[in-house]
């Protein structure tokens, strides 16, 4: 259940900064920045001294880490201690900030808290070799979203990728289907699948989230990330024309018999066990790399032999595009050694410290895709670092009471659209009525 609990992770610090939306600014600089520690290298000697780095992991993601910061202790000779602030990522920083003793660097789960660190003033401009590598090893998307007002601040180290559709191959295989060329192809492969006597896909919509992670794939495509990016600030309504078309779009899919009966009620570890189970009844399960996670602890099918994913559809033509999550380094300390630390996780070095032992997609495109440790591993990276446009959940962008909350807001005026798909006016109304009413309390 990693993947579930990574996917609402943040929805406090969200709450706490009201409604923040994240700022995605075109232009990566933005000054020198107040670092003296332009000319630094990663591998500078820094015997002597102790660096505090915090992130969420725990267990096997915090072995992993606890790697890369090893790597760099012998690169530099530094001492690194690490803690992990679970799910509280917000509060224990805050915390640490006001009591005048914040770590050294920070792996935040969400952009709105490095937005809202950022605004507060806490957070030191990368500048020298991070900066360098930042905009030498990122995409614009990954720059962007590591800016605020155009000042670069963060590190991408982690990604997901959630634009990841999952089929089962055996069923394909029996039933004459392949993997799609854009949405509507989609459909027709699940029209053989359904012909076969399976269901085309399987939905697990017992709370939103899912759903709300189908409509931000299709908007991401038939609006493209500058209206998405509105959208998510509330700068555009609900009522906007694009909306409507992405709910048509999706439509299409709802409101057809490829879809398994009861989605509404299912939860969504069910509905990939509905795909890859001892006794499955549909060929396809559509959610983000971590449906391989729940595909394996199921233990009927194999991911890489008869688990295997295709990129989420284009719709119209579309450019490739992902829509995901992740972790991005911030610095609140201004020294030498930290400034090094941060130039390190830019570089491909400290990924592919951690890539080979699974369980870590890097958004840095210098990172060398042989090293990940199969097949499916290697194709998510490599989706991720290859979109055209890349942009953060947008659910997670939003106020809690609008995109985090169970029976309410967006998650629930999805599940009404799932269950009536004709209804686009209607839905686009009450999505309207409930973000209008969470962006201005």
């Amino acid at each position: 259940m990693r993947g579930i609990l990574q996917h609402r992770r943040g929805l406090a610090p969200l709450a706490i900064a009201g409604a923040l939306a994240l700022t995605l600014v075109g232009c990566t600089g933005g000054g020198g920045g107040n670092n003296n520690a332009n000319t630094n290298s990663p591998n500078q000697d820094f015997s002597g001294e102790t660096i505090n780095v915090s992130a969420s992991w725990s267990g096997a993601e915090q072995t992993n880490f606890e790697k890369v910061l090893k790597r760099f202790e012998d690169n530099t000779g530094a001492k690194v201690n690490y803690s992990s602030f679970g799910d509280q990522a917000a509060t224990t920083l805050g915390t640490q900030i006001e009591g005048g003793s914040p770590p050294n660097v920070a792996l935040l789960p969400q952009p709105a808290l490095l937005d809202q660190f950022a605004k507060d003033g806490k957070l030191i401009e990368l500048s020298g070799d991070a900066k360098k590598a930042v905009e030498d090893n990122y995409s614009q998307s990954w720059i962007d979203l590591g800016s605020v007002d155009g000042t670069l601040y963060g590190v991408w180290f982690k990604a997901s990728n959630k634009s990841t559709v999952w089929y089962n191959k055996d069923i394909y295989d029996q039933a004459g289907a392949s993997e799609p060329k854009d949405w509507d192809d989609f459909l027709k492969q699940l029209k053989l699948v359904s012909d076969s006597g399976y269901a085309g896909i399987s939905i697990g919509a017992d709370v939103g989230w899912p759903l709300t992670d189908w409509f931000e794939n299709v908007y991401l495509r038939t609006a493209g990330g500058d209206k998405y990016d509105q959208l998510t600030k509330h700068e555009i309504p609900w009522t906007d024309p694009s909306v409507a078309e992405a709910l048509t779009v999706l439509g299409t899919l709802f409101g057809s018999d490829l879809v398994e009966p009861g989605a509404a009620q299912r939860t969504f570890p069910e509905s990939v066990t509905e795909v890859f189970g001892a006794d499955p009844k549909a060929g396809t399960v559509y959610e983000g790399d971590f449906v391989a996670g729940n595909i394996t602890d199921d233990g009927n099918s194999t991911v890489g032999e008869n688990a295997l994913f295709y990129d989420f559809p284009s719709v119209n033509g579309s450019a490739p595009a992902v829509m995901g999550g992740g972790d991005v380094a911030v610095a609140f300390v201004d020294d030498d050694v930290t400034a090094a630390f941060m130039a390190f996780l830019a570089s491909p070095e400290a990924a592919e410290e951690w890539v080979p032992n699974g369980g870590l997609t890097s958004p840095n495109t210098a990172v060398d895709t042989s090293k990940y440790p199969d097949d499916v591993s290697r194709k998510i990276a490599e989706a991720l670092t290859g979109a055209e446009t890349f942009r953060f959940d947008m659910s997670d962008l939003t106020p809690s009471a609008f995109g985090g909350t169970p029976g309410q807001g967006f998650w629930q005026v999805m599940i009404e659209f799932l269950q009536n798909p004709s209804d686009v006016a209607g839905a686009q109304q009450k999505l309207e009525s409930a973000a209008a009413a969470a962006y201005t309390s």
